[in-house]
């Protein structure tokens, strides 16, 4: 009834999979949240991931990426905002990285939904994703299609933010992470920076 078949979604599916787990912002923030926080805690923040990144997916089927071809400069300036963002929040992570983990179950603060929905709206990466898979995979999506597209691609990113939160959380992560915070933030803090600064340098 949608023009979608099985092949079709398997293919997206499995590529969108792929596109998840592979190093990234909103992998690294997901996975240190997780591992300092508990789930409790870092599983709203690991829901804000990735309904933002799912957004990225509605934006495709009603053709935003077809408007960051015809007109570039709007694709240019959300690296460009998108890239100071991550530098912010890399910049943060590195001042905080020697203060004490807080490990206790009861921790709430940090990152919420919000925030990392905002993350991923400012990531570029799910943006390219989506707008190169979606018109390659789905080239004539009508109707109720887009909306099943959209469906998969929300319950994917959920599934697999939930799964990685959930395995970071677990004690013998927390422990590994309580012992080497400082610079493991440290890492991840310059890692995000210098994809946030690629970002705006190759815009």
């Amino acid at each position: 009834m949608t023009g979608i078949t099985l092949p079709q979604l398997a293919l997206f599916v499995g590529t969108l999979a792929g596109a998840i787990i592979s190093p990234g912002p909103a992998i690294i923030a997901a996975a240190k949240s997780a591992a300092a926080r508990g789930p409790r805690a870092s599983m709203p923040y690991a829901m804000g991931l990735a309904f933002g990144a799912s957004l990225w997916c509605l934006f495709a089927v009603l053709g935003l990426t077809v408007l960051f071809r015809m007109v570039p400069q709007l694709y240019t300036a959300l690296k460009v905002i998108g890239g100071a963002y991550l530098v912010w929040i890399a910049v943060q992570m590195i001042r905080h990285a020697a203060e004490p983990p807080g490990m206790d179950e009861r921790t709430t603060a940090g990152p919420g939904f919000v925030q990392g929905m905002a993350l991923n709206l400012s990531n570029p990466k799910p943006a390219l994703f989506y707008g190169s898979v979606i018109l390659s995979v789905f080239p004539a999506l009508q109707g109720g299609a887009s909306l099943v597209i959209y469906l998969v691609a929300l319950s994917v990113e959920l599934s697999f933010y939930a799964a990685i939160t959930a395995l970071m959380a677990t004690a013998p992560v927390r422990r590994r992470y309580g012992a080497a915070k400082t610079w493991i933030d440290r890492i991840a803090g310059a890692l995000i920076g210098a994809l946030g600064l690629a970002l705006m340098i190759r815009h």
